[in-house]
């Protein structure tokens, strides 16, 4: 549930996967990119990679030469991945290891996931076209490694213009496919219940956009009401995480559509035969107060592959017609959540100390305690 009528995401991006601008949305007849389209030999000129994708730190071993002055990626290991292959419009969830090349055979590693078991994750559509191509067709459990040569003046400029520090010298990032979450992607499972006895009755339709119908002459409940329609058998959800789900909301007072992942582009696609009404996924972090209190107070706890409906008093959503503006929804509202994973995030990074604070600190704590006469 965007603060602005959805979700706020929060996707953190590795800054070396990142391209400067966004390529759009890959259409579904994209062509198999050149990595995949014959079993190409692993580069020599890139590290050597072992150990298993998704459990740990690869073990990395830099080859007996200067870093190579063009872009380079290989698969150091192909992933049977779930029978689906990631596509252009996918969210992709991966640990990324990164390292600075230095000379022949020597690395230092500034950055990994694994540290905190907090992978990134990345949309698709906002990568690169080149990178992108790199992905597409891959299968989860695929480990890629990305050589990328110092930075050009004229792509130092565009860090700098993003407000972010431009990596010095040679560098290589190590990409474990974990997880990927596609459009139209909803929880396995049957309802076990559809709410009703006072409460709205949700419809399931498949993989496409839940029915929600209000009770007629019947007020909302005063508190929050958490009702799982979906038993999911992953994890619970914990506070801080960042949750991906397809999610679709209605007001309780006139039962109006006023956010949904599942119809996203349904405008577009009314004209096809199949009026496909599968949406794109959505992440965002969970119990910190970057959506809506009733999402916070209702999702954290539920487990992955649960589908949930949360019906929320005005004082946990928007608030009253008086209170809400820039077209947010009023009063009572109504959603149906699907969760499809919940990753955790890594802490955030304390402020260094300035050395002459330090010092001062110090001083104060050595300093003998002067007695005072009375």
């Amino acid at each position: 549930m965007r603060r602005h009528a959805a979700v706020a995401l929060a996707v953190p991006l590795s800054a070396l996967l990142l391209g400067a601008s966004g390529c759009g949305v890959i259409p579904e007849d994209w062509q198999t990119p050149a990595l995949m389209r014959t079993e190409q030999e692993y580069d020599s000129r890139l590290p050597t990679i072992s150990g298993t994708v998704g459990e740990a730190e690869p073990e990395v071993s830099f080859p007996e030469i200067e870093p190579p002055d063009e872009q380079l990626v290989g698969v150091a290991h192909r992933g049977e991945g779930e029978g689906t292959l990631i596509r252009g419009s996918d969210m992709v969830v991966a640990h990324i290891v990164e390292y600075r090349w230095t000379g022949k055979g020597e690395a230092e590693q500034s950055s990994s996931t694994y540290e905190h078991d907090a992978p990134t994750l990345m949309q698709m559509s906002q990568m690169s076209e080149e990178l992108l191509d790199s992905f597409v067709d891959q299968t989860v459990g695929t480990r890629l490694v990305f050589h990328f040569p110092p930075l050009s003046e004229e792509e130092r400029a565009q860090y700098e213009a993003m407000g972010q520090a431009a990596p010095e010298g040679a560098s290589v990032s190590v990409v474990d496919i974990v997880a990927r979450h596609g459009k139209g992607d909803v929880v396995p499972g049957e309802q076990t219940t559809d709410g009703g006895d006072g409460l709205p009755t949700v419809t399931d339709n498949g993989r496409a956009l839940p029915g929600i119908d209000i009770p007629e002459d019947t007020d909302p409940p005063g508190e929050l009401t958490v009702v799982p329609l979906i038993e999911g058998g992953g994890p619970e959800v914990a506070e801080g995480q960042q949750i991906v789900v397809q999610y679709t909301g209605v007001r309780w007072d006139n039962g109006e559509l006023f956010d949904s992942t599942w119809n996203t582009g349904l405008e577009e696609r009314a004209a096809m035969e199949n009026e496909d009404t599968d949406g794109d996924p959505l992440s965002f972090q969970i119990g910190v107060g970057g959506v809506i209190e009733g999402w916070d107070e209702g999702l954290v706890g539920q487990r992955v592959g649960s589908r949930v409906m949360l019906v929320i008093p005005e004082d946990k959503a928007y608030g009253s017609e008086d209170e809400v503006a820039d077209g947010q929804p009023a009063g009572t509202l109504v959603f149906v959540i699907d969760i499809l994973g919940a990753y955790d995030t890594a802490p955030e990074e304390e402020p260094e100390a300035e050395e002459g604070a330090e010092e001062t600190a110090s001083d104060e704590e050595a300093a003998p305690q002067e007695e005072t006469e009375e």
